[in-house]
């Protein structure tokens, strides 16, 4: 173990000595201030790349270097969480990253295929002290043995699983298993779908698999950043240090009603309302919506220019409505078009009104007479009004607010009485991908903007061409007695002119790619993955793969967990639209989070329904069955069975039905009802929804009689080691059945 110890010591040493260095290259980098351009170019380049491994290196202080290889060769690489080199000309390997092609033994080799491996030795650390060692002896005719061999292999992978939960989601950096490696590094292209049930670690490999591609894809993936989206704002918190503790932080983590600009979903709808928002004909009810908004006039629009009475009537709107849908374009853009069309029709109205010979009929007005009436009627309030009227330019906040506000045409009845609110009322979840479908018909006229911007730009040029003119007049004089060779010396002027200049200001944005991704509806990310995607409703997916014009994907789901009104639940629905059958397709089967115990009664409760169901297989038994029990006095026994059930160092979570906390909350220390949960406290109050994704040493199932199928495997499979069930009421005939067949 000293040898370890050294090692860590070293590897230590040197990482704070590279911290150090790196603070202080950012921090005089950014004290240079105003600096000549092309000193100003690389500092930025500086900055950006110091403060990115800055971040890495903070980020994953803990446990640096977890393995060793001891290949046959004799050579040793020991592998890390990220890879470091010696400082020298050599640039000498002194820590392997585990995305590394070099690294992937580690999780491979077997005795059957060492992989040209000896020895594989698994270095458990507190902090940089070295506290366990696991060998596992890969060329069993090496005769050496250290005291440290595992004869199963298993002792880490054991250790990782039935170690205490903090709260927040622990990188597997350490324990990846075979199958996991194999997802992991699946080529970037295409749509992968990831399938396991619960605790299969279909999320921990999701995670590892974006730090991965970043790893191999870096150029493209940095540009384009990696969009991971999450069913609640709660699982997000509770994965959110994974990426950042294998040394990515340029990854953007998003709920789907956090994907619109400006919006952030807090309001919860009905299941019925979800449904209806979910469904695929949303989008040709919106197109409606918008079409609608392309009115006429009822019956006509009366424009007074010069004295004369100008009549818009539906005949001739209606050709110019029609002439500008036939353009194809948004509704925003395309109301440039209708403006055009509206003036040309007031100009024909009103030049035949006063230029028109009264003997013969000829046009008594030339070419330059017609530009000059209709210069004059686009200065013309009343028209513009009319416009507004028949073509208004809309957002798409008030498009779907006052669709909802009403609804009747659009829909059924039932449809109507499910979705019907207030204008004033916040938006939710299921609006969002409302929202973005309306901007996606509406588009943007950015005709305001772009004058805005020119003008802009031209106030930059202006005052670029003011410091370069400063910049000349400062050289000319300094350089007035000195010879003609010091002279021709070149200054910002010779090099550069204000057009350039100014360019180069714009271009200074140091936000990265994930941050400018999350103000931009229009990004494309590189990748996009998916958790609980079998949740997603079909208007959710018309989003998601707006930001993914590549395809570059990877699903993560069960849809035997499917609990979502509008959720599609099977992929090839989900996917048919976009890719077709051109999607590959992989299983989890093995469960490392849930015992045998308690997965054998949650299997149950799918069987009733699915008799065919085959649950995932748990690596682990720990020889403590689940309880059921009934109760006259739920919060005094769920108050009891906390106390019973709550571990020394770990967490237990309550899952019991939302109209429930409030009353559960009363009678449970630092529990409070209605916020986001704290996962990192001790006891959490969770309804179902809340709890799909995440884990708890114990678990207190609360009046399952009051759940779906689908809500209720998931609530009794959040558990790793303990599993309580409390009800008032009859007990669903499958759980029932179950407790009494797991004694």
């Amino acid at each position: 173990m000293r040898r370890e110890q050294e090692f860590i010591d070293d590897l230590y040493a040197r990482v704070d000595a590279l911290r150090g260095d790196t603070e202080s290259s950012v921090t005089d980098a950014l004290a240079q201030g105003n600096t000549p351009m092309q000193a100003r170019l690389e500092r930025d380049i500086l900055v950006a790349e110091r403060s990115g491994l800055l971040a890495a290196l903070n980020a994953v202080d803990g446990s640096l270097c977890f393995g060793r290889i001891d290949l046959a060769s004799g050579v040793s690489h020991r592998i890390g969480r990220i890879g470091l080199r010696t400082d020298d000309a050599e640039r000498t390997p002194v820590l392997i990253d585990w995305r590394a092609d070099v690294a992937r033994p580690f999780y491979l080799a077997t005795g059957h295929t060492p992989m040209g491996l000896r020895r594989r030795r698994h270095i458990t650390t507190s902090g940089r002290t070295v506290t366990a060692l696991h060998d596992e002896i890969l060329d069993l005719g090496d005769q050496v043995r250290t005291g440290h061999e595992d004869p199963t292999g298993d002792a880490v992978l054991l250790a990782a699983l039935n170690s205490a939960r903090t709260g927040r989601m622990n990188d597997i950096v350490q324990t990846i298993q075979a199958e996991q490696d194999e997802i992991i590094r699946a080529p970037h292209r295409g749509v992968l779908v990831v399938e396991g049930g619960p605790g299969t670690g279909k999320t921990a490999v999701a995670l590892h698999r974006a730090a991965y591609l970043l790893y191999e894809h870096r150029e493209l993936l940095a540009k384009r950043a990696v969009l991971i989206v999450g069913p609640n704002p709660a699982f997000l918190g509770y994965i959110g240090e994974v990426l950042p503790s294998l040394g990515e932080t340029g990854v953007l983590l998003a709920t789907v009603g956090e994907l619109f600009p400006g919006v952030r979903a807090t309001a919860v709808d009905s299941r019925e309302a979800a449904a209806v928002k979910g469904r695929a004909d949303m989008a040709d009810v919106l197109a409606e919506v918008v079409r609608d908004w392309q009115s006429l006039p009822d019956p006509v629009i009366a424009i007074e220019h010069e004295r004369e009475i100008l009549m818009l009537d539906d005949d001739l709107v209606k050709v110019a409505r029609e002439r500008t849908r036939a353009a194809g374009l948004q509704h925003n853009v395309a109301r440039e078009y209708f403006e055009g069309h509206i003036l040309n029709t007031l100009t024909e109205l009103y030049a035949e009104r006063v230029g028109t010979d009264p003997y013969d009929g000829s046009s008594l007005l030339d070419p330059s007479d017609i530009t000059q009436i209709r210069d004059e009627l686009a200065e013309n309030p009343e028209v513009w009004a009319a416009v507004d009227q028949l073509w208004p330019v809309l957002t798409p906040q008030r498009l779907v607010a006052d669709f909802l506000a009403d609804p009747v045409g659009y829909l059924p009845d039932e449809d109507v009485a499910a979705i019907r609110r207030p204008v004033t009322r916040a938006w939710t979840v299921a609006d969002v991908p409302l929202l973005d479908e309306a901007a996606e018909l509406l588009g943007e006229d950015d005709r305001v903007a772009r004058a805005r911007a020119d003008r802009e730009r031209e106030t930059q040029v202006a005052y670029a061409q003011g410091v370069l003119d400063v910049s000349y007049a400062s050289r000319t004089y300094e350089f007035d007695d000195k010879d003609d060779e010091d002279s021709e010396i070149l200054s910002a002027h010779d090099i550069i002119d204000a057009e350039r200049f100014a360019e180069r200001q714009e271009e200074d944005d140091h936000r990265s790619a994930a941050e400018r991704a999350a103000a931009d509806r229009t990004w494309a990310f590189g990748h996009i993955i998916v958790d609980e995607a079998q949740e997603l409703s079909p208007m959710a997916w018309r989003l998601l793969m707006r930001r993914s014009p590549t395809r570059s994907m990877t699903l993560v789901g069960d849809p035997a967990q499917t609990a979502e009104a509008a959720g599609v639940g099977s992929w090839s629905q989900i996917l048919s639209p976009y890719v077709e059958d051109r999607w590959d397709h992989t299983r989890l089967g093995v469960n490392y989070r849930t015992p045998a115990e308690i997965m054998e009664l949650a299997a149950a409760v799918v069987r009733a329904q699915d008799p065919s169901f085959e649950p995932p297989s748990s690596v682990r038994s720990t020889g403590v069955r689940p309880w059921v029990r009934a109760t006259d006095d739920l919060p005094g026994a769920v108050a009891k069975a906390v106390e019973e059930l709550t571990p020394a160092d770990g967490r237990l979570a309550v899952i019991a039905p939302r109209h429930l906390h409030r009353k559960l909350a009363a009678r449970l220390d630092g529990v409070t009802a209605g916020a986001e949960p704290d996962l990192t406290r001790s006891v959490v109050l969770l309804d179902p929804r809340q709890a799909k994704g995440l884990e708890f040493d114990s678990v207190l199932v609360v009046e399952p009689g009051l759940y779906g199928t689908s809500d209720l495997y998931v609530a009794l499979t959040r558990a790793t080691q303990r599993l309580g069930v409390l009800h008032t009421g009859s007990l669903p005939r499958s759980l029932a059945e179950g407790a009494r067949a797991s004694g």
